[in-house]
């Protein structure tokens, strides 16, 4: 093997302001994942993470639960690193943004930036909260939408029908902190000069370290051009103070990924093997990976690449984007059970189930994953239990009843234990590349040949044979050795698992380049069960755990119960009653999507080029937020209101209309017609 890499890996800070749930923990598990895979094959692979720990929601948090910011997210920090213990999550350090450290490299950044001319002020006006004597950030302001109405709406955009706007925009403001009329105020505020490095990013982000679809989008808002970034808050606020700047807070989306540095930092001062400079320096030749979801990919690819350019450390090597989690393809739901907190799970399920099925679902792209439940069960009960702890169980107790234990020094299946060893590189390639679902793919392929081989030579049968037991000592053998590289190829994604496995081998801990060798003449310790099945009432329960009851919250629609309603009609009720003849005025036609793309400087438009059987149409549509790679739409039939007037726009002229459901934002979903429809058929 060639000379060990150095490798620093971090993942997106959670909020200490919340629990972990299943979602936030597909990240963590990937990354946990990818760490333990580098560190099996002796790479030095350092794993470090902070609970972001600032801003104006864990002050007022903290303040209405009678404690200060500090015993709030000493708690939150308890309940989060019990969390990723129990799941796993083997972190080199985990530690806090209110940190020494922190501070004092977010007074070191920004000075260095503004030292060489990198930072901006001036007068900004925003909403002030006169009761409590607080700038308001725009999710601390709600009022009326400006473009539909809807009230109670967030400062800066509309959950009903997606709209975006100014927080002066809004009608009727209102604090959602005190219920305060707000009113305008000036205060003077710090901006990082993201367009100085413009064409850095340009080169950077094309350089190999994104994912291409990643890449792509952020070329969007680079040809839109670069924005200044607010960086500052203004007093009262939990967080470090700007140097020289009384009053004036560091924004936490400045101090939050300085949290990666800060952690490894702290953890330097504990291990003196590890020098800071040589991961952070301009120069450093190590390796430095960021794991994060794809809903922070314009901070983590403009802002701090940027960030860490003009202060003058490196560059991460690479950023890998991840999509969210649905579950049971929906997004997670308190009223239906599936909103499921880490806790939750974790007191009714093993966590290494969840760790396998995350890791046969990951691929290398940014795609949303599924947790299917009714799936989950089975995949696990299949994989897990069916294929690799049974080669184990069908193969140890004639060992043990046979020969006392030892595996005897033949090797049955030379060109099946050929093949396993032969699977390593391209099992090794899907790892290093998180393309974690190939991995399994393969490993599980193994499986099944291991067991399809078992099946075939029935060690059982041939033990009640005279003169057999010879050949059923050798088969039994070969089986645990190739249970032993099955082990081997998973100990990144089951631990646990492998560790069971270790005791029950007689082994030490497991390497890498354990795969190329195999036990002879060795005595194993007694087995026990390595996995049990995962029991359907199990999920029930789980879910049953996480339902929160919804009655104080929300009215249920007419007819509805907790139990069969979800809410959707009481969000957005059912429209005044219309004649059949106003509907049928509608034209409502099948339509293919022939092409579809973005739209230079629209923030939420895609440009459809539409084919209604005799006839072509251009149809602007605001579902970009929910189709991020828009040419995975082409190819795929819709609805197209066919007798709508042509709209012009600021991008062209928008002939008709397709169809969507959903309140809007990432929650829009295209509408299809059943498989065999045609090109400018009526919907009748």
């Amino acid at each position: 093997m060639s000379e060990a890499r150095q490798i620093l890996v971090t993942s997106a800070l959670p909020y200490a302001n919340g629990s972990i749930h299943l979602g936030h923990m597909l990240e963590y598990i990937q990354t946990d994942m990818w760490v333990r895979f580098q560190k099996l094959r002796g790479n030095q692979c350092i794993y470090v993470c902070a609970d972001d720990a600032h801003g104006s929601a864990i002050m007022l948090r903290a303040e209405k639960e009678g404690i200060t910011p500090e015993q709030l997210i000493a708690n939150v920090q308890a309940e989060h690193s019990a969390d990723f213990a129990d799941f796993l999550v083997d972190f080199d350090n985990f530690h806090s943004t209110h940190s020494e450290e922190n501070r004092e490299l977010s007074s070191l950044i920004y000075t260095r930036l503004r030292d060489v001319g990198h930072i901006a002020t001036r007068s900004v006006t925003q909403y002030f909260d006169p009761e409590k004597g607080m700038f308001l950030a725009d999710r601390f302001i709600k009022g009326t939408c400006p473009k539909c109405a809807a009230e109670d709406q967030y400062g800066d955009n509309c959950e009903k029908c997606g709209a975006t706007y100014e927080p002066t925009e809004l009608k009727n403001p209102r604090s959602a902190i005190s219920g305060a009329t707000p009113v305008l105020r000036d205060s003077k505020h710090f901006f990082f000069k993201l367009p100085d490095f413009e064409a850095m990013l340009k080169e950077w982000t094309r350089s190999g370290s994104l994912q291409d679809s990643v890449a792509n989008k952020i070329a969007e808002w680079l040809d839109g051009g670069l924005h200044e970034w607010d960086i500052s808050r203004d007093a009262p606020y939990f967080g470090f103070e700007i140097p020289d700047e009384p009053g004036k807070y560091f924004y936490v989306w400045l101090d939050a990924p300085i949290g990666y540095m800060a952690s490894f930092k702290h953890l330097c001062a504990r291990r003196p093997e590890l020098n800071f400079d040589a991961f952070w320096n301009k120069d450093s030749s190590a390796e430095l990976y960021h794991f994060i979801g794809k809903d922070i990919i314009n901070f983590h690819t403009l802002f701090w690449p940027a960030m860490l350019e003009g202060a003058g450390f490196r560059k991460p090597t690479a950023v890998a984007v991840h999509g969210y989690l649905t579950v049971n393809a929906q997004k997670m739901s308190k009223s239906r059970g599936t909103f499921i907190k880490a806790r939750t799970y974790l007191d009714h399920l093993n966590p290494e189930y969840l760790r396998y099925y995350y890791a046969a679902k990951l691929g290398r792209g940014v795609d949303d994953l599924d947790l299917n439940l009714e799936d989950f069960v089975q995949k696990v009960n299949s994989d897990l239990v069916g294929k690799v702890v049974n080669i184990a169980s069908r193969c140890a107790g004639f060992i043990h009843k046979g020969n006392g234990g030892v595996m005897v020094d033949r090797n049955a299946a030379p060109e099946l234990t050929d093949a396993f060893q032969s699977a390593a590189p391209s099992i090794a390639d899907a790892y290093e590349n998180r393309d974690f679902a190939r991995a399994m793919r393969e490993i599980m392929a193994l499986a099944d040949r291991a067991n399809a081989w078992i099946a075939d030579k029935a060690p059982w049968a041939l033990n009640k044979q005279d003169g057999m037991q010879d050949e059923v000592q050798a088969i039994c053998a070969t089986g645990v050795n190739l249970f032993r590289q099955l082990v081997i190829f998973l100990k990144p994604v089951l631990p646990n698992l492998a560790a069971d496995a270790e005791r029950f081998l007689n082994v030490e801990p497991l390497r890498w380049t354990d795969l190329q060798t195999l036990l002879s003449n060795h005595q194993l310790n007694a087995f026990t069960p390595l996995l049990t099945r995962i029991e359907p009432a199990k999920i029930e329960a789980m879910i049953e755990s996480s339902k929160e009851d919804l009655a104080s919250t929300e009215t249920a629609a007419p007819g509805a119960t907790p139990e069969t309603g979800n809410g959707e009609l009481t969000k957005e009720p059912i429209a005044a009653e219309i004649a059949f003849d106003a509907f049928a005025a509608v034209d409502l036609r099948i339509a293919l999507i022939e092409k579809c793309e973005f739209v230079e400087g629209a923030d939420k438009l895609l440009r459809l080029t539409l084919d209604i059987g005799d006839a072509k149409r251009n149809v602007f549509s605001g579902i970009k937020s929910a189709y991020p790679d828009p040419s995975k739409l082409e190819g795929r039939l819709t609805l197209y209101v066919a007798n709508l007037a042509a709209r012009k726009m600021k991008f062209g002229v928008s002939e008709g209309m397709v169809l969507a459901a959903g309140p809007g934002g990432e929650e829009i979903y295209l509408l299809s017609p059943d498989s065999g429809a045609k090109p400018g058929q009526r919907v009748k």
